[in-house]
């Protein structure tokens, strides 16, 4: 301050004086901030950022600022006052030199690289005028994250700016300094990596995670209690949030007497029945364990003996039709015990109304603390072998149905179609726990398989949200009426690749477009998602993007992210192609009682995914395939997706149908691997190699074995079987 003017440091104490009254600001790593002159680099998420920061750093920061603000008639005074550096694109040079001469005077000069606020809360695309600013400078530049402002009076979430109450007063918000890198260090893929890093450590110490998920359900089912929380849509039923709290607090407090075990099976599809379950044994302090029904006996057997289950809830019309099932010793059939419940559920129904939801906390005897404690567990399909059970914390589960909120920004009239199963990861967080938590009115069916069913539902009750994955969209393609899905605001897909002409096939039929998502079991599942471009509250305001044909989105607040070489572990650029690796609250501690395989996918917190992937300049995520579905034919990594694709496209068959074809490798003593193609359909093998010749695919990536078989096998999720396609492929 001893080159400011009287005006100046009055202006900058009474504004930190105000700014304090209405935050409280908590910082991490300002003691490392250089003690010369810097470049501050921030993310951008509301209209006084530039408040919230100065209350942060411990020395004045003179802030760039958009010509457009600095010339505004009542801005003007206070801006010029504050010693803020107006920059426009026509003359970007002086306000480039001007920042480079504050910097080299031993200033801090703070510039948003965004170029403008957020519209969804993910951090957008870096401009790259701070780079030049720091070599002309020479300076050091800082990255510095701001957390938890998304959702203030400020931000743009739920569509708009000021006309939000705020949460809370004072507000609280977390700021992170990052570590000072080199002007030549502060690339856009280095900066970005760091913005996120320091989102990921400000978020993994939100509050919430440390919650009990029961506490967050009795919380979410407490607002507005006689709304519908669900709709059965079998048989058309509904049940309110207070009456779904007090059936699962009766049914909690009969599952602490009978079940000793800590964890309990659920045998259920999406559903009435499905719902309470899962919500009462967590009310009962116990661990859900949604079985995959539609796996193999041997599969489902491995699972229950993981897990350790003594005791499956189920229902008898579900266990008629799931014939060859291995029942555990005890079964509890909820058709039939729930009618004998009728005075226990009033009981409870009428607390739940009553009740403040602390004191319904601890009638339940629930503990406040939950964090790192195992919360359910899920187990993977098995598609490569038998399945592995994925222990997801509280933490885990808060975490992903947080950023999920964030990323969704769910109005008041959402309805989602819940027919993925719950013993699927993303069905499992984002059809049951998120709209459980957020207070998000659901309408179940058993099947995502019955797109006919499911079209008529969102149909009837006006759903917004559906989850699907490509697989179930070809069923609609087929099964559905355009009229029947007109009230969609939001088809999401995963757990496979979505394909091009699937999405342009949606679009056209439907008017929809399909948004296309990532995640994996190990991840809560969400990591990253394409989601509608935001509309400027200014009309020809350019607004940048939030989807990317190709693309799985960008990444949910609170997730870092590496790319590393997928032999050595070398890191890489963000901007490079190579195995990505994730960290934060949604990430497992770690295989069930399986210290090896844990060991292999797990390092100081973070998560190799075993996906190849690569970022581009505005932070969109690209998966590029699986590991394991790459073969590796003479020191070349050839990857089996592509090729499928240019089957397809090649020989004009119909990817919009069944899936009819897939490549597989086995060992090849002469190259390593070899190229299988299995096929439901018959394929000429000149034919083939002519039309991959055309599509101009390499020599080295033409299958030499065509294996005819009568369907390819696929799981329940759509996914493809890889453990029987091997088995196939390695006897061709």
């Amino acid at each position: 301050m001893a080159h400011s003017s009287f005006a100046e440091r009055a202006l900058y104490f009474v504004g930190l004086a105000l700014g304090r009254l209405i935050y409280r600001v908590k910082t991490i790593g300002s003691d490392t901030l250089p003690t010369s002159g810097f470049l501050l680099l921030p993310n951008h998420i509301t209209w006084i950022d530039a408040i919230v920061l100065q209350i942060a750093c411990p020395r004045p920061i003179r802030f760039i600022i958009h010509d457009e603000y600095y010339r505004n008639r009542l801005l003007h005074p206070f801006l010029k006052l504050a010693g803020c550096i107006p920059i426009n694109a026509r003359r970007a040079k002086d306000a480039i030199r001007a920042a480079a001469e504050k910097i080299c005077a031993g200033e801090i000069v703070c510039l948003f690289p965004e170029g403008q606020l957020s519209r969804s809360g993910a951090l957008l695309r870096l401009q790259r005028g701070y780079e030049l600013i720091a070599r002309q400078a020479d300076a050091q530049v800082v990255p510095v994250w701001m957390d938890e402002l998304w959702g203030s009076l400020f931000s743009f979430k739920g569509g708009r700016f000021f006309t939000k109450w705020p949460r809370q007063l004072p507000y609280r918000v977390l700021i992170a300094f990052g570590r000072p890198l080199a002007a030549e260090e502060a690339r856009l893929a280095a900066v970005r990596e760091q913005l996120l890093k320091l989102g990921e450590i400000c978020y993994s110490q939100r509050p919430i995670l440390q919650e009990h998920l029961a506490n967050a359900c009795i919380r979410g089912l407490k607002r507005k209690p006689f709304q519908t929380a669900l709709v059965d849509g079998f048989d058309h039923s509904t049940l309110s949030r207070a009456k779904l709290l007090g059936v699962a607090s009766a049914l909690a407090r009969h599952l602490k007497v009978q079940c000793r075990e800590h964890r309990v099976g659920v045998v259920l599809p999406p559903g009435k029945a499905g719902v309470v379950a899962n919500l009462a044994i967590v009310l009962a302090g116990r661990i859900p364990v949604n079985l995959n029904f539609t796996s193999a006996r041997e599969s489902i057997e491995s699972a229950q003996k993981q897990a350790g289950l003594t005791t499956t809830i189920s229902a008898r019309a579900v266990a008629k039709r799931v014939t060859d099932f291995p029942w555990t010793e005890q079964v509890i059939y909820l058709d039939e015990l729930l009618p004998a419940m009728k005075p226990a559920i009033i009981c409870w129904w009428m607390l739940a109304l009553i009740t403040p939801g602390s004191l319904l906390s601890r009638l339940l005897q629930l503990p406040r603390i939950g964090d790192r404690a195992e919360a359910l567990l899920l187990f993977t399909s098995g598609s490569s072998g038998a399945p592995k059970g994925v222990a997801l914390t509280h933490r885990n589960i808060l975490g992903n149905v947080s950023q999920f909120a964030v990323l969704l920004d769910s109005r008041p009239d959402e309805v989602i179609l819940a027919s993925l199963p719950f013993f699927h990861s993303f069905g499992c967080t984002v059809t049951l726990w998120y709209p459980l938590i957020e207070g998000v009115r659901i309408v179940t069916y058993p099947s995502p398989l019955e797109a006919a069913k499911n079209a008529a539902l969102v149909e009837r009750y006006k759903a917004t949200v559906m989850f699907a994955t490509p697989t179930f969209l070809r069923a609609y393609l087929r099964k559905a009426e355009p009229e029947q899905l007109r009230s969609l605001r939001l088809v999401i897909t995963g757990a496979e690749k979505l394909p091009r002409d699937i999405a342009t096939a949606f679009e056209e039929r439907f008017g929809k477009p399909v948004y296309e998502g990532y995640g994996l079991t190990e991840t809560s599942p969400v990591i990253s998602v394409n989601l509608p471009d935001p509309i400027p509250s200014v009309a020809g305001v350019f607004v940048q993007p939030s989807s990317r044909p190709g693309s799985t989105g960008k990444m949910a607040p609170g997730i870092a992210a590496e790319i590393r070489d997928p032999e050595t572990g070398e890191k890489r650029s963000l901007h490079g192609t190579g195995m990505l690796w994730v960290r934060g609250p949604n990430i497992f501690d770690g295989y069930l009682d399986d210290p090896v395989r844990s060991a292999e996918v797990l390092h100081g917190g973070w998560f190799k995914t075993g996906d190849l992937g690569r970022f581009d300049e505005d932070g969109f995520l690209f998966i590029d395939g699986r590991l394991s579905r790459f073969s590796k034919i003479g020191g070349e990594m050839v990857p089996h997706e592509m090729i499928e694709q240019k089957i397809l496209s090649g020989l004009r068959l119909d990817a919009q149908a069944e899936r009819s074809i897939a490549i597989m490798g086995v060992p090849d003593e002469a190259k390593g691997e070899a190229l299988v193609l299995l096929t439901s359909t018959d394929i000429d093998a000149q034919q083939l190699r002519a039309a991959l010749r055309e599509a101009e695919v390499p020599n080295l990536w033409v299958p030499r074995t065509i294996r005819r078989v009568d369907v390819i096998p696929v799981l329940a999720s759509g996914k493809l079987d890889l453990g029987k396609c091997k088995e196939i492929a390695a006897a061709a």
